[in-house]
């Protein structure tokens, strides 16, 4: 079985195929011509967000099989043109979610204490400390929209991440919005974390400011 990783991946990534017994061709960068010129020698595409698989491409893939997405999205991928030419298409949710929690707690600070604008102030040699106080984190209200894998990290779900600050940054209060996906995670989400009234309230970062 002939595999072509058709975005950058990770050295790792044609190894373990490699591993497995696998014949497996890296080919970055390809236009959509080229890319349609080499398809038909492969059973297997390896792709990331660069990668377009349209109704096109597919038809000249005469031999794929299988479509590997190395991350979370597949609005890159033609699902439908994909199941009529029975090409399972596969991604790999979760893998990057650790990372965007992270970053996302990173931005709550950055936004809380005005980072950015503080940067770019004193790149202007200016230093506006009154004007760029902005506010402790501590005792505040975190607000969730979306409960998926990487709400649960932020969140009190999985692996916490937020839960994790509260040696250096006192404990959130919880307030989130969960997509239908989200369902399953609602109930217990509830039980262990709020009472009525609780989830009610707004979160801090949405509440109109008086000195605004």
């Amino acid at each position: 079985m002939r595999i072509l990783i058709s975005d950058k991946a990770h050295a790792s990534c044609a190894q373990k195929f490699q591993e497995a017994g696998f014949d497996v061709d890296e080919k970055t960068g390809l236009s959509p011509d080229e890319l349609k010129a080499v398809i038909k020698d492969y059973d297997g595409l390896v792709i990331r967000s660069a990668t377009k698989i349209t109704a096109d491409l597919l038809e000249a893939a005469q031999n794929l099989k299988v479509v590997g997405r190395a991350g979370t999205g597949l609005d890159n991928v033609d699902i439908p043109a994909a199941t009529a030419k029975n090409v399972v298409v596969m991604n790999t949710p979760g893998q990057n979610s650790n990372a965007a929690a992270e970053l996302a707690v990173a931005m709550l600070f950055a936004l809380a204490r005005h980072l950015p604008r503080a940067c770019a102030s004193l790149k202007d040699c200016k230093w506006e400390k009154k004007q760029l106080q902005g506010r402790e984190i501590m005792g505040k209200t975190l607000g969730i929209v979306g409960f998926g894998n990487i709400g649960q990290i932020v969140g009190p779900g999985k692996r916490r991440r937020s839960r994790d600050l509260r040696r250096s940054a006192g404990a959130f209060r919880f307030y989130y919005h969960s997509c239908p996906q989200d369902r399953r995670h609602r109930r217990s989400f509830q039980q262990r974390n709020h009472g009525q009234d609780e989830r009610r309230s707004l979160p801090d970062q949405l509440r109109p400011r008086r000195d605004r």
